[in-house]
């Protein structure tokens, strides 16, 4: 009976044995603190096997050409074997960060060593030599990578976007004719696809803004993930040829058209960005070089001021800047044109050759806004010099990001954009007419354009733009 009721105990849903007392702890959840058990240790690794590698004269990779030399197989060669929809360069990266293990099988262990059971598992490289016997454990991670990507393509029948996806992207339109497209891209929304990045501008504009077109529109320049703005889009092959030269070099986009060549000449990119601090010089232009410094084993990288001594490769870099207005709770908004196209240009030149970090930038001015945070700031009306507190709205709902935030969000927004109208220079099929086409005549050489800012930057605008000139 003892028996019988220990086996109903161990298989009942209804009443499982309990377990172990456990003394409650203090666990403090959205700032309230409550009486609870304990976090729960780590869960344990989820790991593949390989198969055992087989004995000497098998083939182990049936299928694939032998080399001539010694014909060894390494670990990785294993693995590609069976992973092969699998990414080499992430195969390659779970070796890198020790995530491959090794293990004897028991039944094939060497009777000399006098072995009963198998081995622990331990790492093993890359270009290890695979020996009989041998099993390799792996994270479950490579098996789950098999999934196909959807931004290593372009063309539209690859990527079904959601209704809401196509409506929410169609929404961010502001122009649109047959060469190009221009979005009011939001923050927080990525350029590029990589390996943990599906939903990015590239990949859904492609599919979304395709108009029927065989292939979706491509990003003629990018703007950081966490900034906002203007985003131009070429839709054909010549459109976005063109204006990659214009953005990247615009002595290429020259041709033999002197209306072209002008318009290029008045091509701009205007940013506005509210900044900790304000420069000494109400404008100017900044001539800083620009490298790149790799951080983390060359994992993460960051963008610095070039040395004077010329010991790492540099890009020249420069940006116009003007002041918008006073500086009002210890910020300013400034007015930034770049001249050049470097990777965070913008937010270098104001970090570091001003000294006035954008707020919402931590990567390039972290411990400035700490300083800011912690600071009483007391400023001064610009008309009658008495002293001006900022005014806290009601409601903690409309300081989501702002300013006031506790961790406000960048204020970096791409607004006012001119281009030169490649559509008149350019017919359906694609080929170029230097003076422009006839019927297209009354049709303007400039295209200007102007977005409204997030709504985040519109609340600090709100907040700090009553003394501004």
């Amino acid at each position: 009976m003892i028996r019988t009721g220990a086996a109903a105990r161990w298989f009942s849903r209804l009443a499982p044995p309990r377990s172990a007392a456990v003394e409650p702890v203090i666990r403090v959840e959205n700032n309230i603190a409550r009486l609870g058990p304990p976090k729960e240790g780590p869960k344990p690794r989820q790991l593949l096997s390989l198969p055992p590698f087989p004995s000497s004269g098998v083939n182990p990779l049936p299928g694939r050409k032998r080399g001539s030399g010694s014909g060894k197989v390494t670990a990785i060669s294993w693995i590609k074997h069976y992973f092969a929809e699998v990414e080499p360069a992430l195969i390659q990266s779970h070796f890198n960060k020790g995530l491959v293990h090794v293990g004897i099988s028991e039944d094939v262990v060497s009777a000399a060593k006098g072995c009963q059971k198998p081995h622990s598992l331990k790492k093993i490289k890359h270009n290890d030599v695979m020996e009989p016997g041998m099993k390799i454990y792996i994270p479950v991670s490579v098996a789950e990578s098999r999934i196909s990507k959807r931004y290593d393509t372009i063309p539209t029948e690859t990527l079904h976007p959601n209704a809401d996806e196509i409506q929410y992207l169609q929404r961010l339109v502001m122009h649109k004719d047959s060469a190009i497209i221009v979005l009011n891209k939001p923050a927080k929304v990525p350029m590029k696809g990589n390996l943990p990045v599906h939903n990015s501008m590239d990949v859904l504009a492609a599919a979304a803004l395709s108009y029927g077109n065989e292939e979706g529109p491509k990003l003629v320049h990018k703007l950081d993930r966490e900034s906002s703005g203007l985003l131009l889009m070429g839709r054909s092959k010549e459109s976005f040829s063109r204006l990659s030269w214009l953005f990247s070099n615009i002595g290429f986009a020259k041709t033999s058209s002197q209306t072209w060549n002008d318009a290029c000449e008045a091509t701009v990119q205007r940013y506005w960005a509210l900044v900790i601090g304000c420069p000494k010089e109400k404008q100017g232009i900044i001539s800083a070089p620009l490298s790149k410094v790799l951080l983390n084993d060359g994992k993460a990288e960051r963008i610095i001021l070039a040395h004077p001594s010329g010991v790492n490769a540099s890009q020249e870099a420069l940006t116009e800047y003007r002041v918008l207005g006073p500086t009002i709770n210890g910020c300013s908004w400034l007015e930034l044109r770049p001249l050049t196209s470097r990777k965070h240009q913008v937010r270098v030149h104001c970090a570091e050759a001003l000294g006035t970090p954008i707020v919402g930038d931590y990567k390039y001015g972290w411990f400035v806004h700490q300083r800011w945070k912690n600071m009483d700031r007391v400023d001064y009306e610009p008309f009658s010099g008495k002293p001006y507190k900022l005014r806290r709205p009601e409601g903690l709902e409309v300081q989501k990001g702002s300013v006031l935030s506790k961790v406000p969000l960048l204020h970096l927004h791409c607004r006012e954009m001119v281009i030169p109208n490649i559509a008149k220079f350019l017919d359906n099929s694609g080929k170029w007419h230097d003076e422009g086409q006839a019927w297209a005549s009354h049709k303007p050489d400039l295209l200007r354009f102007v977005a409204p800012m997030p709504s985040h930057m519109k609340i600090s605008w709100n907040l700090m733009s009553s003394y501004l000139v």
